[in-house]
């Protein structure tokens, strides 16, 4: 029941993620009625089941309100169907925040891993990168970076599928003496393990859409501003370029000629292809989509899900974890 438009774009992007990945199954979690007559309008989606609930946590909730008041919402309840093995994944596109609060409580954070982070995808010039935190942790010390480096370079290499991942610390600059203190502390730490971790230094902003490096690392904070700058950017850009292909009637022609290739930018530039960011270190797969996005962004971020689960990343994480000692980083 999360989102702005929700139900309906959640069970439109449920039928349209079965195109990719016919064998899912969904438990929709919410108001049974409302979510019942729109089911009916999608023949792959019959074989759903439906936990009702009336209860939602608000957008605005705080998330200890959340945790508090709302334990038979639709969040919590999605959540809970996850930790009891009844479902390999929870995606919503609800409050943020409680969403985090509640998984790290429900699902419990992997052993070793202090706080959970949020990645996601994010397109460069060269193809994708991944980067965290995007906002659960605005204050962060070194060993949370270095423990979000390890998190993002198994990201990286099972569901991206990057053999070797090249780490990078977000920075105001290149050189070592730059930056806060914590950031330069967790660059030494990563430089000291080298033999673990393909840490290839610190990476400014304006060089990420490069494709330097397969993984960004940065604070809540500072990773939630670069990404929120980058959804701007890339509406402006689209923006600026629909003007000038209508300025004159030059313009207009010279689009007709140029529409294919238009049309191309447009797909590479449209964030609901990137929608779904991932809770990582949790004990299961937690996804965030996007609370304004349409039901094709929705099928994305399910389908995030569905490849964490195919690609064992839970198992795979933990396996890769464990030949580094996370424990000492807490």
């Amino acid at each position: 029941m999360g989102g702005d438009s929700a139900p309906d774009i959640v069970i439109n992007g449920a039928s349209q993620s079965k195109i990719r990945h016919p064998n899912l199954k969904f438990t929709f979690v919410g108001n049974k009625d409302r979510i019942s007559s729109l089911i009916s309008e999608f023949p792959n989606l019959q074989d759903s089941g439906i936990v009702h609930t009336n209860e939602i946590v608000s957008a605005n909730a705080k998330p200890s309100v959340a945790l508090r008041s709302g334990k038979n919402s639709s969040m919590a309840l999605a959540i809970n169907q996850v930790k009891s093995g009844l479902c390999d994944a929870v995606v919503s596109a609800g409050n943020t925040g409680a969403l985090m609060a509640m998984c790290k409580i429900f699902l419990r954070p992997i052993d070793g891993i202090s706080r959970p982070a949020i990645a996601a995808y994010f397109p460069t010039i060269t193809g994708e990168s991944c980067m965290l935190d995007l906002g659960a942790n605005i204050d962060c010390d070194a060993n949370n970076l270095v423990q979000f480096s390890f998190m993002g370079q198994a990201f990286a290499n099972i569901i991206m599928g990057i053999k070797n991942p090249k780490v990078s610390l977000l920075n105001i600059g290149e050189e070592e003496q730059k930056g806060l203190d914590y950031i330069k502390e967790a660059s030494l730490i990563l430089s000291s393990m080298e033999d673990k971790i393909n840490y290839t230094g610190f990476i400014e902003g304006d060089k990420i859409a490069h494709g330097y490096s397969d993984v960004i690392i940065a604070d809540g904070f500072t990773g939630n501003v670069a990404l929120k700058t980058a959804e701007g950017t890339a509406t402006l850009v689209t923006t600026y370029l629909k003007k000038a292909m209508t300025s004159s009637l030059s313009s207009k022609i010279g689009y007709l000629f140029s529409r294919k290739a238009i049309k191309n930018f447009r797909q590479q530039m449209d964030p609901r292809k990137y929608n779904g960011a991932v809770f990582l270190g949790l004990n299961a797969i937690a996804v965030k989509s996007h609370g304004g996005t349409d039901a094709y962004g929705f099928a994305n971020a399910i389908s995030v899900a569905a490849d964490m689960v195919e690609y064992k990343f839970i198992s795979d994480l933990k396996e890769k974890l464990s030949k580094v000692n996370m424990l000492s980083l807490k």
